[in-house]
């Protein structure tokens, strides 16, 4: 599918350059006609003067000022014509790739979306028979219970994104700017956090007390978001770090890994929606392209900023920064 598409936009992008190469072609060929014809024009008019008039000398001048000016009007509308037809080739062809490309993610997305869906609902349905079927000891039923709650987590997670992700971007979800204790904020989702994954490390410091105003739901997701990427992109034997801070009226939310980082040159499409890294048919982190999305959209709702950069010694450090003022 990845390989069809690519091959369609070579295609589009060949038939393009060929039709602009025509058009141009065309205006060169019209303007050196008419610059042509021009001079043509001006040398039988030259021709039929007669030079013993005594107003010969003032018609000659009138003669060479028309050629001038058709010279001048000539390359004046060819170059306008250029200049227009350049502009829009440029719009045209930006428009079509970035088509191509968010065709691409959509398919992206559906792929993702198919496999994160059926994954939980066949974990949690096995989990559930295997209770049903067999007689089994109190702790493999609990483990087998806490497989399927977190898979019921994570399949309640998606459906949120998707939700959420809708709503922000047809303004159809209602913002609200309450007074929060974001440090309790920020405990209540790493407690949850640790909770579904008992055996992630997750090394926190929240200073105390760092008040804000804003969406309490939309911040709650924004961290879970924050930490589930994390999770997903670092090894499993490597702590997750989590610093909340404050520094005058400004609020610093960090949350680094210790996986293989981002390449410079993707770091600010991570936030685009539907885009992953990679290619999604041989992908295996879970995903769908719309947490970091999302967490763009709330960051920037909030009045804020996120970035990400390069963890040391390895990794990636997401850093969101908002307003401390209430």
């Amino acid at each position: 599918m990845a390989h069809d598409s690519k091959r369609k936009l070579q295609m589009v992008t060949i038939v393009y350059w060929v039709l602009l190469l025509y058009i141009v072609a065309a205006l060169a060929w019209w303007a050196f006609s008419l610059l042509h014809q021009n001079n043509i024009i001006h040398d039988l008019r030259r021709a039929a003067l007669d030079a013993s008039r005594p107003d010969y000398p003032s018609q000659l001048q009138a003669i060479e000022q028309s050629q001038k000016r058709g010279v001048y009007k000539f390359l004046g509308e060819g170059s306008a014509f250029f200049l227009l037809i350049l502009l829009g080739a440029l719009f045209v062809y930006r428009s079509v790739r970035r088509q191509f490309r968010l065709q691409q993610q959509q398919q992206n997305f559906v792929m993702a979306v198919t496999h994160e869906l059926k994954t939980p609902i066949a974990v949690a349905r096995l989990n559930l028979e295997t209770l049903q079927k067999y007689h089994l000891e109190e702790e493999k039923k609990q483990k087998l219970v806490q497989m399927t709650l977190q898979e019921t987590l994570r399949l309640d997670t998606l459906i949120n994104n998707i939700l959420i992700s809708s709503q922000l971007e047809g303004n159809a979800y209602r913002f609200s700017k309450e007074e929060l204790d974001l440090s309790d904020l920020v405990k209540d989702v790493v407690k949850n956090f640790g909770a579904r994954y008992t055996s992630r490390e997750l090394r926190t410091f929240i200073q105390e007390d760092v008040d804000t105003r804003g969406d309490a739901m939309l911040l709650k997701l924004l961290l879970s978001n924050l930490l589930e990427n994390a999770n997903k992109y670092s090894p499993r034997d490597k702590p997750i770090t989590l610093s909340l801070t404050t520094s005058g009226n400004l609020i610093s939310l960090e949350v680094a890994d210790e996986g293989a980082g981002i390449p410079d040159e993707e770091k600010k499409a991570v936030f685009e929606k539907f885009y992953r890294i990679g290619n999604e048919e041989t992908r295996k982190t879970q995903g769908t392209g719309l947490g970091l999305y999302i967490c763009r959209k709330i960051v920037k709702d909030h009045g804020g900023e996120i970035v990400v950069k390069d963890n040391q010694p390895t990794g990636s450090k997401f850093i969101v920064q908002l307003n401390a003022q209430l």
